[in-house]
């Protein structure tokens, strides 16, 4: 079985800045993929590319075997796309609008169905959309959900989402989530490009972590984990003593009697160090994502090898 995202040594420049550089991404089906980076680190310019609406300057996209670029009706064919910024129909209304996209997509396959139809109905109730608006009248966050509602009721098999919340308030970030994990559930692979870390954290399978156009980390979150310092947060009984210098540990105090070390490998330094001390607490915990990915942006790490 083909994987649903292929890219080798795929790269686009524009005149003398390179927004992708050499990105060798392989996403399974089924597989719920979220792609991290701040504002200009190349996501968007990654799905341009697997969209095939921009020519890649280096390398080549697949969606499921087939090439983004050279052949797009066949390769986008059982895609679905939301982008981050809606621009829809003004003068149509939501509900419009969902039918206008519902015909386009099956002017091309012949699959829309009565299902499909009711499925779309629920997803309005679901997202609370009123589809009687006018898209004009509509705030960002229900344009939004216009956007979704289409792109979910086609069951297709790749979910490419760029930043789909944008706008969302938290209960309608909750029925996203939820419809993620129903689209999972089905089958289907969802490529997940977000700022929202707890969103990937709560979501994803695999997480890769895009810097300056470049893959620099990816894998499972148990698998970052391993790369990122546990915290342990030690209260001592009385005053907090001053540790003595620990290579590669550090701490900070976060009150009289606690001190918060940061510790990349084992802890039996650290606990060898606490001897003879008297110990209240001691709570250790793995990283979160969000740790993890300010680990790989603080200037000191870059795994891709430059």
């Amino acid at each position: 079985m083909n994987p649903a995202i292929r890219t080798s040594g795929l790269g686009k420049r524009y005149g003398e800045t390179v927004a992708l550089d050499g990105l060798d991404l392989e996403i399974r089906p089924g597989e719920v993929y979220g792609y991290l980076g701040p504002n200009g680190a190349g996501k968007t310019t990654t799905i341009r590319l697997l969209l095939g609406l921009h020519r890649p300057s280096a390398g080549r996209a697949e969606l499921f075997g087939v090439d983004a670029w050279g052949d797009p009706v066949r390769a986008h064919r059982n895609v679905a796309y939301v982008a981050g910024e809606p621009f829809l129909w003004p003068s149509l209304t939501a509900g419009e609008t969902l039918e206008l996209l519902s015909r386009l997509r099956a002017s091309d396959d012949e699959r829309s169905s009565a299902s499909d139809i009711a499925y779309r109905e629920r997803l309005v109730q679901r997202f609370e959309l009123d589809v009687r608006k006018k898209v004009r009248a509509l705030s960002k966050g229900n344009r939004q959900k216009v956007q979704l509602i289409a792109a979910l009721a086609t069951r297709a098999e790749l979910l490419l989402l760029d930043e789909p919340t944008s706008g969302l308030d938290p209960l309608m970030e909750m029925v996203f989530r939820e419809c993620v994990n129903e689209a999972k559930d089905r089958g289907q692979t969802v490529f997940l490009s977000s700022h929202i870390l707890s969103e990937v954290e709560a979501l994803c399978d695999r997480v890769g972590i895009l810097r300056d156009g470049r893959l620099i980390e990816q894998g499972t979150l148990a698998e970052l984990r391993h790369l990122s310092a546990q915290t342990v947060e030690v209260t001592f009984a009385g005053q907090a003593p001053a540790p003595p210098p620990l290579p590669g540990i550090t701490v900070v105090a976060t009150a009289p009697n606690t001190l918060r070390f940061q510790v990349p490998g084992e802890l039996t330094p650290l606990i060898d160090a606490l001897q003879g001390h008297h110990v209240l607490t001691l709570r250790s915990r793995e990283p979160s994502l969000e740790e993890i990915f300010l680990h790989h942006y603080d200037g000191a790490h870059d795994r891709a090898g430059r």
